[in-house]
């Protein structure tokens, strides 16, 4: 207000001088410009702006968040409900896919066939089952260790799926705690009560 009051002074003292007076009245006009408030509806808006951009920016935050979130359980593949196809690899002798035929007498198999490709399905966190795609059969342990492959689905077809340091993973029966999914050098199932983690005939790793 006082610079606005000396402005005026200034402009009655040099109305003799067009070119001070055209100066005077730019910078006043440029000082009614900045206290002149803005319209309600001006004020509106630019709040709407605001709001606006600040909902956008929280949406890609969530979305990238999302994203995230999606792609470790992906991953892990502990996420209830989530199927994988894969062939079971162990890396003893010469090397075996662990596959399920039409008999049912599970073993190895060198090369990969029909038979050795499995459904991964998580029936709970960290517990998978195992279905062999073409024989429709499941892969089921009993009080034994021994494997045997059955058309419907029980407690005995549920397997802890632990990933182990080598990438590998090892299939430890559910119900019977210490006793594993494993292949002998010579591909043949091996009592799942006479096995270890630590053992390489154990060690399985899922291929596409």
């Amino acid at each position: 207000m006082a610079l606005g009051q000396r402005l005026l002074i200034t402009m009655s003292r040099t109305s003799g001088h067009p070119q001070r007076m055209l100066q005077a009245l730019v910078l006043l006009a440029v000082l009614v410009g900045m206290v002149v408030p803005l319209p309600a509806g001006t004020r509106a808006n630019s709040t709407l702006l605001r709001s606006r951009s600040w909902s956008k920016l929280l949406s890609r935050s969530r979305a990238g968040l999302a994203g995230e979130i999606a792609g470790v359980n992906w991953e892990n593949g502990y996420l209830v409900g989530i199927k994988r196809q894969r062939r079971l690899y162990c890396n003893v002798g010469i090397g075996f896919h662990l596959q399920v035929p039409l008999n049912g007498q599970i073993s190895g198999a060198h090369e990969e066939n029909p038979y050795s490709l499995l459904e991964i399905s998580t029936v709970e966190q960290g517990v998978v089952s195992l279905f062999g795609m073409r024989s429709t059969l499941f892969v089921a342990m009993n009080r034994k260790g021994r494997l045997y492959a059955t058309p419907s689905f029980q407690d005995e077809c549920k397997f802890r799926e632990i990933i182990l340091p080598n990438n590998y993973n090892a299939y430890e029966s559910d119900v019977y705690r210490g006793t594993y999914i494993a292949l002998s050098k010579y591909g043949r199932v091996k009592r799942g009560n006479k096995v270890s983690p630590m053992m390489t005939a154990t060690h399985f790793l899922p291929r596409i």
